[in-house]
């Protein structure tokens, strides 16, 4: 004779149990060893392509094994594994490159990391070998025809290196036709190098200043000066120029004065339309070497099978990569360990799909992903979301977590970006149960909807959010919040500081970890479909599988 809870668990829907199962109590201790693990200097700083991807790859699969969660890759021979190939394109520089400018006529040498911050060719090159290339500032390096704004009129580029401001032209101003502070996709360093490739220029120097870059010069070094990634394309040439690099604003400066321009007073023309190229009294010269290959790296996918619509997916997604080992800093350290960066976030994943597998199966399938090459663009995610595992059209949300809070409780969370969509709504009122309130992105002029792995899905149409802890801490409020956030940008954000502590009050996370699990859930025992806003970019590629759902 079955016993009565037997009968129960084969007649009541998913929802229903998941109703009677006891909430989940995610552990600060779990995702501080989870943490601590993945940025130890045993990872060697979770760089693709390296023993630190073989090691974090290894630990993730185990911990998902272990969990209970199911193979969710692609199928080989009929059977799921646990990864997905990424093809990767990989290009390292190889020993000192050369670089150096004349300026009005004085030979000016240059060094990497220095004034300089010069990228590994990603346009197949093997070797660059420029000569006295002109220079021309174009502004903010904008064509926006839906804006009415071409900041090129006409100049033919060919040959010659645009130097291009970072940001909106609005930045500054706080308002105009690019979303005042809120940076647009115009603003981002990865549009300036398209517009390039997509003029025919030699190359691409982006002026950094802290601002409108939203982080220092450690971070650009840091970020550009080692091995770059790319996906494989079939002409790489149509997205990047020979030559792509930042400069320091004290050499732009430089440049301008010795052409007879001032550079604040020429950055406030480029704010506004009638803005016209101007031809620099300079030139670029410079030399160097790659190692170009293609290697394969992975994103790595737990499943949890739903019960009622197996093949409706739930997503949530981490980047498990860093900068792996590079520049030392002033300490000699080599290793950029990346522990909120995204250890938090694969901490996070890894307890998410341990607790999920612990209770009765949703009605929907929950993915868990941790993806590869977010450091180098987006590029797991952007390889997934085109290649996908489970069709876009059917999945209903896709949950992101990129370096979560190590600072205690906060009264608040936010997302990356200003998106209106009912998935963030769904967020808001999950947030209100637990007694949180919605505080709107802090820093839209970082352009943080276009910098995490969500974006991949979102310009796709799959509704995508990417989730931020709060800033109102329940010990020391926003103020204290405010400045532990500008400290970690300053100090320790793509640096081999970003290491773990003990020190650290995950109680906030292991929240914030429940606030996700909460949403998940209810979005996969649900027969919800969000979607974007009327008025959202995103919203008529959403509406074009809406066929493949009911």
């Amino acid at each position: 004779m079955r016993s009565l809870v037997a009968c129960l668990l084969a007649v009541l829907p998913a929802a229903a149990l998941a109703a009677t199962a006891p909430e989940p109590v995610f552990s600060p201790q779990s995702l501080s060893d989870h943490i601590r693990t993945l940025s130890s200097d045993a990872f060697e700083g979770r760089g693709p392509a390296t023993q630190g991807e073989v090691k974090s790859v290894a630990y993730i699969i185990q911990q998902m094994q272990a969990a209970g969660l199911e193979p969710g890759g692609p199928k080989v021979n009929g059977q799921r594994g646990w990864t997905q190939n990424v093809p990767l394109l990989r290009s390292e520089i190889t020993g000192t490159p050369t670089i150096a400018m004349d300026i009005a006529g004085t030979a000016t040498p240059l060094t990497q990391g220095n004034e300089i911050a010069i990228r590994a060719p990603m346009d197949g090159s093997k070797a660059v070998d420029l000569a006295h290339a002109p220079l021309v500032f174009v502004g903010y390096g904008v064509n926006a025809p839906e804006r009415q704004w071409d900041d090129f009129k006409g100049v033919d580029l060919h040959g010659k290196i645009m130097v291009v401001l970072i940001n909106d032209p609005d930045f500054e101003t706080g308002e105009g036709d690019f979303g005042g502070k809120a940076m647009t996709y115009y603003g981002r360093w990865t549009y300036k190098y398209e517009e390039g490739a997509r003029r025919g220029a030699a190359g691409v120097l982006v002026i950094h200043e802290t601002d409108p870059a939203s982080y220092g010069w450690a971070t650009v070094k840091n970020s550009n000066t080692n091995a770059q990634f790319d996906i494989v394309r079939s002409d790489p040439k149509a997205s990047h120029t020979q030559v792509e690099a930042w400069i320091q604003r004290d050499l732009a400066v430089k440049l301008f004065q010795a052409s007879g321009l001032d550079f604040e007073a020429l950055k406030k023309q480029a704010q506004t339309r009638a803005f016209k190229p101007v031809a620099l009294k300079a030139t670029m010269s410079a030399r160097y070497d790659a190692n170009v290959s293609t290697i394969i790296s992975h994103n790595v996918l737990g499943r949890r099978t739903g019960t009622g619509h197996p093949n409706e997916t739930v997503m949530y997604t981490a980047h498990w990569d860093h900068l792996g080992v590079g520049a030392p800093d002033a300490k000699g350290d080599r290793i950029y360990n990346g522990a909120v960066d995204n250890g938090t976030g694969i901490a996070a994943l890894l307890e998410l799909g341990k607790a999920f597998a612990a209770k009765p199966a949703t009605d929907r399938s929950l993915v868990f992903m941790a993806v590869t090459a977010e450091e180098k663009g987006l590029l797991g995610s952007e390889y997934y979301a085109a290649n996908p595992v489970y069709p876009l059209g059917t999945t209903a949300g896709v949950i992101n977590m990129d370096a979560l809070s190590v600072a205690g409780p906060a009264k608040d969370f936010t997302i990356s970006g200003t998106a209106k969509l009912g998935l963030l709504d769904d967020l808001i009122q999950e947030g209100k149960a637990k007694g949180r309130a919605y505080t709107p992105d802090p820093r839209l002029s970082a352009g943080g909807f276009y910098r995490s792995d969500h974006f991949s899905m979102a310009k796709r149409g799959v509704p995508a959010i990417s989730f931020g802890s709060g800033r109102d801490l329940v010990d020391g409020g926003r103020a204290k919040g405010d400045a532990l956030a500008k400290d970690y940008t300053a100090n320790r954000y793509h640096q081999p500081a970003d290491e773990w502590s003990a020190d650290w009050n995950l109680a906030g996370m292991a929240q914030d970890v429940g606030l996700l699990y909460d949403l998940g859930r209810d979005l996969a025992n649900a027969r919800e479909w969000p979607n974007w806003s009327q008025d959202s970019e995103f919203r008529a590629e959403r509406d074009k599988t809406a066929g493949e759902r009911h």
